[in-house]
């Protein structure tokens, strides 16, 4: 019988699937602390006091990269090259979700807008990392070689999900709502299909290294279809509401220093 954790647990006993699954992390967690951290360098003067917490957001993903290269360098493994069809942040982009990587090689302050369009994504995205951390937790959470790490990318995910809550929320009373609104939904409706591309594009992958049998492939691939199908029908609206978190301030102060291996 198939299940996530099996699955998991299958993927992270192979050096070969836990390499590209470490590699692939990495790679996303990577561009997104360059991302942030371009972002806030370029905040726009009237926004300046998101600066801080902009620039924490990219230096906890800085931090994530890291920690999944240890967690390689520690099986002896080195990254291997990211195929372009499990490139999550690239396939997102390239539908226009989120801040163009052109835009923010420019020395050119950003929006408010642009702002707005940063947030409203990444309130939709740390919703799809909060809930896969969430799951490796309860997976691997106590696993020698990965709880550690883990555990600690998860709680980040949490604060970065706070985070966006707040600020969305402040913007929307400040005037802004009506924007967020719509690019929340403009950003989960297409969130979804790349989520369930890059998806049947690992698990393809998985299945290659793993040789897995035609019929495990077709049954996990008909899984990925269903949960895609099941999020277009109105799962999806989960990733848009606002609500003011528990956390407050989860991104004031700096951030969290990395485990050491």
């Amino acid at each position: 019988m198939l299940s996530a954790r099996i699955l998991f647990q299958e993927i992270v006993d192979s050096d070969d699937t836990f390499q590209l699954f470490c590699s692939i992390a990495a790679s996303g967690e990577t561009q997104g602390g360059w991302e942030n951290g371009r972002i806030a360098a370029l905040v726009p003067e009237s926004m300046r006091e998101l600066a801080p917490r902009i620039s924490r957001h990219g230096a906890d993903e800085d931090k994530h990269g890291r920690l999944f290269n240890a967690l390689l360098k520690k099986r002896q493994l080195d990254p291997v090259p990211v195929p372009p069809e499990t490139d999550y942040t690239m396939l997102l982009e390239q539908r226009g979700i989120g801040l163009a990587h052109e835009k923010l090689r420019r020395d050119e302050r950003l929006t408010e807008h642009d702002i707005v369009v940063y947030l409203s994504h990444s309130r939709v995205t740390e919703q799809r990392a909060a809930d896969q951390m969430e799951l490796l937790v309860r997976y691997f959470g106590d696993d020698p070689e990965l709880g550690k790490a883990i555990r600690m990318i998860c709680d980040d995910e949490a604060n970065h999900l706070a985070y966006c809550h707040e600020e969305l929320l402040r913007l929307a009373a400040a005037g802004h709502g009506r924007t967020i609104q719509r690019v929340l939904r403009e950003s989960a409706l297409a969130e979804i299909r790349v989520h369930r591309d890059v998806s049947l594009a690992v698990m393809a992958h998985m299945g290659h290294l793993l040789r897995w049998p035609k019929a495990k492939s077709a049954a996990l691939a008909a899984g990925i279809h269903a949960m895609h199908a099941y999020e277009r029908l109105g799962d999806w609206r989960r990733m848009v509401d606002l609500r003011m978190p528990e956390r407050r301030g989860a991104l004031d102060g700096p951030a969290t220093p990395a485990p050491a291996f």
